[in-house]
């Protein structure tokens, strides 16, 4: 079953061009390298601009779990973290999904 990874972080105003430059340095490696990994995205706040979500796409938990508990995730995402003065990460499986695309008509 996929798995959707939904980090909420706060990165205050003066960190966040090192924030983004951070994501940007690792955002390849993790999409080509990492097992499992589909797809993530990073999103700012319209509100507040200090308001961030992270959300990733997995092939199954396991293979998150894999990646957050290896020497690899720690080392790349430092620099990220290390702008950050709050995060809390949820961890969801996939139940169901509807897409435009996937539409089938009955008949």
């Amino acid at each position: 079953m996929r798995a959707r990874i939904v980090f909420l972080i706060r990165v205050p105003e003066e960190n966040r061009e090192r924030f983004l430059t951070a994501y940007e340095r690792i955002r390849y490696q993790v999409a080509e390298g990492v097992p499992g990994h589909l797809r993530d995205q990073v999103c700012q706040s319209t509100s507040d601009p200090e308001q961030w979500l992270i959300t990733s796409e997995w092939e199954s938990l396991d293979d998150f779990v894999a990646w957050e508990q290896s020497p690899g995730h720690r080392e790349l995402a430092g620099p990220m973290r290390a702008c950050m003065t709050e995060a809390r990460s949820i961890k969801f499986v996939v139940r169901e999904e509807t897409s435009k695309h996937e539409r089938r008509l009955a008949g």
